[in-house]
């Protein structure tokens, strides 16, 4: 370990699991403020025996959204599912099954069918590669668990569990993409979709330099547990949670870039 690199050590440490007395710390945290770095620094400066010592300020930060993300503070109680929506497990799966209908038969024509539709679905995917730079939506992968970094084009992030949304246009379209119906986020690309309008909502960014998020689909969209019903809309904060059809994603704002669009704003509107 002595004879790594500074960078790499720290890489290393700061992979370290969280601890239960960790968590119980963080959880304090309310997930109605808006807690800045400065607040985590002072959360380990007051305890420098509960965390562990590569703890950083933005390790905190980056766990907390986690947790807010998944109900997991103190002031949070999960939602319960939804009334009427009937759960479909393994065994009653299996039990729908026709054993029948299970036999081994070699079907040379849906063979040639599925070949057909293999070479037009690799067709699309070139066409789709082609057309990646013209995208005003960036979706990356998430493969650990460091915070997104905002470049100087990013102005927020819809991150979920699995993919985050690079918001680098000033309005945006959510909902679920079908072979008719191109949108900006696909969240079919997060979980399943299939709840989802094809056009589920607008999250626009106004000249002050707020976000709103406007509900055009037929269920409603959480803000950090607060329906917004079809026709109306919300004003996202920086770590909002934004629940749609049982996918959660959290809404991190580029505070550096926003705040001087606020102002270049400010400049033009007059006295």
């Amino acid at each position: 370990m002595r004879q790594l690199h500074p960078e790499a050590i720290a890489a290393i440490q700061s992979k370290a699991l969280f601890s239960k007395a960790e968590e119980q710390l963080l959880s304090k945290v309310g997930s109605t403020s808006q807690p800045t770095l400065e607040t985590f620094q002072d959360l380990l400066h007051r305890h420098p025996d509960a965390f562990y010592l590569a703890r950083t300020a933005k390790a905190l930060q980056a766990h907390w959204q986690l947790m807010k993300q998944y109900y997991l503070l103190e002031d949070q109680t999960v939602q319960p599912l939804p009334k009427g929506d009937q759960v479909l497990n393994f065994s009653d799966a299996e039990d729908l099954i026709d054993d029948s209908k299970l036999k081994d038969m070699r079907d040379e024509v849906l063979e040639h069918e599925l070949t057909v539709a293999d070479r037009r679905q690799k067709r699309e995917i070139r066409q789709l590669e082609q057309e990646l730079h013209k995208w005003q939506v960036l979706v990356d992968s998430i493969t650990g668990m460091s915070s997104p970094d905002f470049d100087n084009q990013t102005l927020a992030v819809l991150r979920g569990r699995m993919v985050r949304y690079l918001m680098r246009s000033r309005e945006i379209t959510l909902g679920r993409a079908t072979k008719d119906n191109q949108i900006d986020v696909d969240l079919s690309l997060e979980g399943p979709a299939w709840k989802i309008s094809r056009k589920q909502g607008v999250i626009k960014l106004k000249n002050n330099g707020d976000f709103f998020i406007a509900n055009e689909g037929r269920r409603p969209i959480y803000i950090d547990g607060r329906p917004v019903l079809c026709g109306s809309k919300w004003r996202l904060s920086n770590n909002s949670v934004v629940e749609i059809a049982s996918l959660r994603f959290v809404f991190l704002i580029n505070q550096d870039l926003i705040a001087l669009i606020r102002a270049e704003a400010a400049k033009i509107t007059p006295q």
